[in-house]
């Protein structure tokens, strides 16, 4: 037995479980990081298990060629899981904001195979390990990978439940990064008359862990200081909720609120986006009394509805309630959207907008769908004919919806999907485009139960800085070069509407808007 108890078969048997949950954070951690930084989550996500796991595989294979002390290879192989693992998230801020363009996924993804490789080389050696104590090798490797897959559940429970939301990507990995120290330290101290060089290796344990814990502490203002580097403006606010990162910028009056990095207004041209989004859907609504806002979690988008009295109830469902709070507190936002969300008129629902509509019978005059940009998968739910098909069920007769769609000249066919996805669902369809100087050309679908035209829309009398008769009626004319006549190879483009099925439009968009 080597001169070791059954004892310390048990303390191998919970290192393999608590470095299995460090190592199924870091996975997901890296998927996470990768779907913020570089867009496209399933595809990141994808990357991410399979760098992971090929990592896994060459690290399982180099463990045949360690024979010899196999404590103090694993204890070795937990330090560097620390240092790459617990400086990855942090480093790769840095990378994005001075590093050529690319250079971030490079980074990521030898980050990825690195950590999966060290993370490979942890259950065969603690395997071996428990065999050398004297258990039968079919029993160590049983209970070892038991720990192991056990770990690997409570791993990703631990980092989508309460380390992401609770701390954040940079200072989760950090944590992690100490609890891998942690049991690499535990490791040296309870085999210490086994290891070699003892003092060595707890010397350097000291000083990595010294570098952690700095980095648990200072880590976020580190990376703040790099992701300023990324934006044109001072960062004067943010915060990672549970579903987003909420980053506000402000220059010279300019406030900007950006969601996962993505821009979702700014006030020195809002009011277009705005006065688009809103009061061409309220003029062409027969009689509305009742409207809903799906997203609009800034409370931009009920600002303007709230200028017309005969609205007595305005529904706004956002998922987040971070975001919903903030624009009720923060005086930045109220500043701008007029404390909109605090008037009785305006009922706040934290809740997903697929959900509501499945699960709420009521009817509306006006649907306003003020969500953003069909960038990853969850988003793109909310760009399908099915979701739709539940709008059509909750919109009046005789009322009216308005989507916010994407730019028809950065993003043409995706743009024209949107559109053909709404008319799949029932709804009769007009399209309109606004130049907005900070998103650039921008698109909207105005749809009904009912055929109409916007010509005949004529806009009520409440205050506008942008909008008016004449300038709406010119909203529907598009240029060659972004209507729906799209030729590829010099054959028109067939688009088919965006369905949970088939879900065209996320590749189409990510493709469109790569170069900008």
């Amino acid at each position: 037995m080597s001169g070791m108890s059954f004892k310390d078969s048990k303390r191998i048997y919970w290192a393999s479980g608590i470095v299995s949950i460090c190592g199924v954070i870091f996975e997901t951690l890296f998927g996470a990081a990768g779907s913020y930084v570089l867009g496209d989550g399933v595809k990141q996500y994808t990357l991410t298990i399979s760098l992971f796991l090929t990592g896994m595989g060459i690290g399982a294979y180099m463990s045949e060629k360690v024979i010899k002390q196999l404590i103090t290879t694993f204890i070795c192989v937990e330090y560097l899981v620390a240092v790459f693992g617990g400086f990855s998230t942090f480093l790769m801020f840095g990378v994005t904001a001075y590093l050529p363009e690319g250079s971030d996924a490079f980074y990521l993804y030898t980050v990825i195979v690195i950590v999966g490789l060290l993370t490979g080389l942890e259950l065969p050696l603690l395997i071996r390990k428990a065999n050398e104590i004297g258990i039968a090798i079919h029993k160590s490797a049983a209970r070892v990978l038991f720990f192991d897959y056990a770990g690997g559940f409570i791993g990703g429970i631990l980092f989508a439940f309460w380390m992401r939301p609770a701390f954040g990507m940079v200072k989760t990995a950090f944590i992690v990064g100490c609890v891998n120290l942690g049991v690499a330290l535990w490791m040296l101290i309870a085999f210490r008359k086994h290891v070699r060089p003892f003092k060595g290796l707890l010397a350097i344990g000291i000083f990595i862990g010294i570098g952690l814990i700095a980095g648990v502490f200072f880590g976020d203002e580190g990376a703040f200081m790099f992701e300023q580097k990324l934006y044109t403006d001072p960062i004067v606010f943010q915060e990672d909720t549970k579903y987003q990162k909420i980053t506000m910028t402000k220059e010279q009056g300019d406030l900007r609120l950006y969601l996962d990095g993505n821009l979702q207004f700014s006030s020195a041209d809002e009011d277009r986006y705005h006065e688009v989004l809103i009061h061409p859907a309220v003029a062409a609504a027969k009689n509305p009394e009742n409207a809903l806002i799906l997203g609009g979690g800034d409370g931009l988008a009920a600002r303007e509805l709230l200028k017309y009295p005969f609205l007595k109830n305005i529904t706004l469902v956002d998922l987040d309630p971070e975001m919903t709070h903030l624009a009720r507190t923060n005086h930045l936002l109220t500043d701008q959207n007029k404390n909109s969300l605090n008037q009785s008129r305006v009922h706040i629902k934290n809740e997903d907008a697929f959900k509501y509509l499945q699960h709420h019978k009521k009817s509306y005059d006006v649907i306003i769908i003020d969500l953003p940009d069909p960038n990853n998968e969850s988003l793109n739910k909310v760009y399908t004919q099915e979701f739709y098909s539940l709008v059509h069920r909750h919109l009046k007769p005789d009322g009216a919806m308005m989507v916010q769609a994407t730019s028809p000249y950065f993003a043409r066919k995706a743009y024209w999907t949107i559109n053909k996805t709404i008319s799949s669902a029932g709804f009769y369809t007009q399209n309109l485009h606004v130049d907005i100087p900070s998103f650039g050309d921008w698109g909207y679908v105005l749809a009904a139960k009912h055929p109409f035209s916007v010509d005949d829309i004529k806009l009520k009398s409440v205050k506008m800085n942008y909008l008016t008769n004449q300038l709406l009626h010119s909203l529907d004319e598009f240029g060659k070069d972004e209507d729906g006549n799209i030729y590829e190879k010099g054959k028109k483009v067939k688009l088919r509407p965006n369905t949970l099925i088939h879900p065209d439009l996320i590749e189409m968009y990510q493709q469109a808007w790569l170069y900008y």
